[in-house]
């Protein structure tokens, strides 16, 4: 067993060895411009990114022609979003999202309000759901576009994308799902679940970092969008720059393996999943799971030791290496977002963990982790106060805290 432990798949996975055999020969001996028509080596570029193309609309049930290359969910989300808030701008200026959703959906809808759009920002209960009769509200005649993730980031709650997408349809307008955490853990259908946009990672399924694609719809509706990046018009228009070939061609190849394995590799997730998580709430009193605990992504659990502050579990497990949220905001102290968005308290907030496991996890792996987190977890509450006075029966909320 490796040490230390990664258990923190949902900030990014390794690059499978096959994905990197695929990969290899496109640095070197196939090096062409897929851009490039006048002789071979761009016909050969070319040929491997529709191929790849080909893999990556498999995955999701789309049309090849519908998947655009991007350097990752990031910026599909920034095309989709902007993109569609500035093709449509004549027809409306209103969009909706959630308090959940990750920074590179809160932040571009940010961008959009702060140049004069609207913006509805919904709230969600305390599993991590949005209300489909409040969303059903909350569209108008004015409203160009709905976007809600497919799995949380943070606590791995699902939206029931079906019904979102069936709803957009029925009200005319457009539904994006940023599926960067979804894509590779859970089946996905563009058509079945009505969904326009869909934004994905390839780093997030076993392939390499810095390459994405954005899914955009050509028919029933066709969904135009403004280009955010202007150049050679690479990408049907939508996203000028010359391709990151041996990416793309990791990223087909990562969607395939996700597409065939996905069935057998999902119910080994959850078994481990389901083992780390029992035995994390079995030996640490007080521990619970945040989110829904049915309706989520097979491989991730975040769990509360409330009495404890999750910055200082995390540096005391040097051994395991997880997350106390994002990824891309773990770096700041402040209590996350989504866990305060489900309505838990600062403190509750504060002492949360994501555990996530992949498709090197072992079970040794995750029993090593249970242990280690419970010792360091029986550690800290034992130079904690306010765990001895729980353990003395007193109510902390009924507390009356001086300050002198």
């Amino acid at each position: 067993m490796n040490i230390p432990v990664y258990l923190d798949y949902s900030a990014t996975t390794p690059c499978d060895p096959r994905v990197v055999e695929r990969m290899l020969p496109y640095f070197t001996d196939t090096f062409g411009n897929a851009a490039s028509r006048s002789h071979a080596f761009g016909w050969t570029a070319e040929a491997a990114v529709e191929r790849a193309r080909e893999q990556v609309a498999e995955l999701i049930g789309a049309h090849p022609k519908e998947v655009l290359w991007t350097s990752g969910s990031t910026e599909a989300n920034n095309l989709a979003i902007k993109g569609t808030a500035e093709m449509y701008r004549e027809k409306g200026n209103h969009l909706i999202t959630a308090i959940t959703e990750h920074k590179a959906v809160l932040d571009p809808m940010k961008r959009l309000e702060s140049q004069g759009f609207e913006i509805t920002w919904l709230p969600v209960d305390s599993e991590g759901r949005v209300d489909l009769a409040q969303l059903a509200a909350a569209i108008t005649e004015k409203t160009l576009l709905v976007s809600l993730m497919a799995a949380n980031n943070e606590i791995g709650t699902l939206h029931p994308l079906k019904e979102i997408g069936a709803l957009c349809k029925q009200k005319g307008v457009l539904f994006h799902t940023d599926a960067t955490q979804a894509v590779g853990r859970i089946p996905l259908d563009v058509e079945a679940q009505h969904i326009d946009l869909m934004s994905l990672s390839a780093h997030k399924f076993y392939g390499p970092k810095g390459v994405g694609a954005l899914y955009v719809r050509r028919r029933s509706p066709r969904v135009r969008l403004s280009a955010q990046m202007d150049g050679g018009g690479h990408e049907r228009g939508m996203r000028s720059g010359t391709l990151n070939v041996p990416g793309v061609v990791g990223m087909g190849a990562a969607a395939e393996l996700a597409r065939v394995e996905m069935p057998v590799e999902t119910e080994r997730l959850r078994q481990l999943r389901d083992r780390l998580e029992a035995r994390l709430l079995r030996d640490n009193p007080d521990a619970a799971v945040n989110g829904d605990r049915e309706r989520r992504l097979p491989n991730l659990t975040n769990v509360s030791f409330p009495y404890v502050e999750g910055e200082s579990l995390i540096m005391g497990i040097k051994e395991v290496a997880v997350s106390s949220g994002s990824a891309c905001t773990s770096a700041s102290l402040e209590p996350s977002y989504v866990l305060k968005g489900l309505g838990l308290g600062d403190e509750r907030a504060h002492s949360s963990i994501r555990f996530s496991v992949g498709r090197f996890t072992t079970e040794a792996e995750v029993d090593f982790a249970a242990e280690r987190v419970t010792a360091e977890v029986k550690r800290l509450r034992e130079m904690s106060p306010l765990w001895e006075m729980v353990q003395e029966g007193i109510d902390l909320s009924q507390v009356k805290w001086t300050t002198h």
